[in-house]
């Protein structure tokens, strides 16, 4: 987990990005926060994407409950929803370094499909955790 020098001092973590449920719909969707917690999560599948295909997997489209995601998890709880935050972060603390081996794996002529793959299943898996938050 990635932390900030406010985290270490006792405040709560940052959540400017993650919508909050006191705002109207019409003002989720217009604002900052949202935009912020839905580029973060567009900017995590485009990683996948790259992912998707060092494993030899077709890259999924972002539509439907993919892109819908930020909308779904805006009109949840507080704790859901900083619960979601802190998920995104740490799928992309695994993805950031995972994809970097992968690249030094491809880089020095070997096969990166096997890692890439179990890199994809971790990836799946903990997307569908955050997901389920917002059911």
């Amino acid at each position: 987990m990635r932390g900030t020098a406010s985290q270490s001092a006792g405040q709560p973590p940052d959540r400017s990005g993650c919508p909050t449920k006191a705002q109207s719909a019409a003002e989720r969707a217009p604002s900052a926060p949202s935009r912020g917690f839905a580029d973060k999560w567009k900017a995590l599948h485009q990683r996948a994407g790259e992912l998707a295909r060092l494993a030899d997997l077709s890259p999924e489209k972002f539509d439907g409950p993919l892109a819908a995601f930020p909308r779904r998890i805006g009109r949840a709880s507080d704790a859901q929803r900083d619960l979601a935050w802190q998920s995104l972060e740490d799928i992309e603390a695994m993805m950031e370094p995972g994809l970097a081996a992968l690249d030094t794996l491809n880089g020095r002529g070997l096969l990166a499909t096997a890692p890439a793959l179990a890199l994809w299943r971790e990836f799946y898996r903990a997307r569908s955790a955050v997901m389920a938050l917002a059911n």
